[in-house]
């Protein structure tokens, strides 16, 4: 329910520093791959993903503003009018696989490139070399703060867990 998506969990700027956190702290984070998904469509918030702990960001939205999806909010009803989430002949003629597939190819192509911009820009040879110190969160009066100093890392606090596996 919208309820639920809207009002019931926390957003992944605050989520996603968490959940590294907590592997951090019991000693699971190099056995758990940790994936970022929800609304990460800019360069900058696949940048900041990863900075936050993300081992890797899924991006369905990006992919979809691609094709050409105008967020008609239809996709469930097979009517959608541009044709990609559609099994009706008629509205599918829209999707033209023969040129949308560079639309696509373009968006992963420029986002990949831009996100080693933003590493580059940040002194890294690889944009898996982002951490938190590499972050600025912008705050309502116009300063800024880090987001290690956010959420600095945590120090192993539980040793002893056992192991998930075997």
């Amino acid at each position: 329910p919208q309820a639920l998506a809207d009002h019931m969990a926390l957003s992944i700027d605050e989520a996603l520093p968490r959940v590294v956190d907590s592997l951090i702290e019991y000693g699971l984070r190099d056995r758990v791959r940790v994936v970022a998904s929800g609304k990460l469509v800019t360069s900058a918030r696949v940048a900041w993903a990863l900075a936050a702990g993300a081992d890797f960001v899924t991006s369905a939205r990006g992919f979809m503003f691609s094709l050409g999806c105008i967020q008609a909010m239809r996709c469930h009803t097979n009517s959608c009018p541009t044709g990609i989430t559609t099994h009706n002949p008629k509205l599918h003629r829209g999707l033209v696989v023969e040129e949308k597939y560079l639309r696509v190819a373009n968006y992963c192509r420029n986002l990949n490139h831009e996100v080693d911009m933003i590493a580059h820009a940040c002194g890294l040879q690889h944009a898996r070399e982002f951490r938190r110190e590499h972050v600025r969160i912008a705050q309502g009066d116009g300063s800024s703060i880090a987001l290690n100093v956010r959420y600095p890392y945590p120090e192993r606090r539980h040793p002893g867990v056992v192991p998930l596996f075997g």
